[in-house]
């Protein structure tokens, strides 16, 4: 291990030769014993091979930007809780603000998907996809149930919409703070996209993250 990664682990978890850790390229998971430890590299001898878990479940998450510390909270959680890609949107009522500066936070985000991806054990990061347009993301992805937040009043319960679904893939589309505009639910309807509700009470963009996400889990996972 070299780099960044080797120095974090060597001069802030202060690795040892002789500790244990577990290494992954993504695919493979082993059991490692560190041999040496230097400044920005660290030697491993590899040990036996792990099970690799991989969620049955393929979620790409559509996440209009919002305030960078709720964005990155959500995104964070949305890693611990198996997402396979994000796409942040350049919804129409995101603040302009805060999508001119999306381009430069895309490091950081990296940083917090690798960091989150650690902690929780996972083999693969979940690839962050580049900003794109509401109308551009729904018309690209047209595989497995596409499930669209909604606060309409005609929306049906998330729980009702995931009865009896058996899909292996699943899109997440979650709108900004003040909602998605009419021509972007149009724009979804048309591509295949279904309305569904959290219940009566309002959100916050990383909060129905959350919510969301644990009952695509919980209703589709089938580990």
């Amino acid at each position: 291990m070299e780099g960044e990664a080797a120095h974090h682990l060597g001069r802030v978890l202060r690795a040892q030769a002789g500790q244990v850790y577990e290494l992954s390229d993504g695919a493979h998971v082993r059991l490692a014993r560190v041999q040496t430890v230097g400044r920005d590299r660290v030697e491993f001898a590899l040990l036996e091979e792990l099970p690799a878990y991989q969620p049955s479940l393929d979620v790409t998450l559509l996440l209009s930007v919002v305030k960078f510390d709720a964005f990155e909270w959500a995104i964070e959680k949305a890693t611990e809780l198996g997402v396979a890609s994000i796409v942040p949107l350049a919804a129409a009522r995101s603040e302009k603000a805060l999508l001119a500066a999306a381009a430069k936070r895309a490091d950081r985000w990296k940083k917090i998907l690798l960091e989150a991806s650690q902690q929780s054990r996972r083999v693969r990061l979940p690839v962050l996809e580049a900003l794109a347009k509401p109308e551009d993301a729904f018309a690209s992805r047209k595989e497995g149930l596409r499930v669209l937040l909604s606060e309409r009043a005609g929306a049906a319960f998330l729980r009702k919409t995931l009865e009896g679904q058996q899909a292996d893939k699943a899109i997440l589309a979650i709108g900004p703070e003040g909602g998605w505009t009419d021509l972007e639910f149009d724009s979804a309807l048309s591509h295949g996209y279904v309305e569904a509700s959290l219940g009566k009470l309002i959100l916050r963009t990383e909060t129905a993250v959350l919510a969301a996400l644990a009952s695509l889990g919980y209703a589709l996972n089938r580990d």
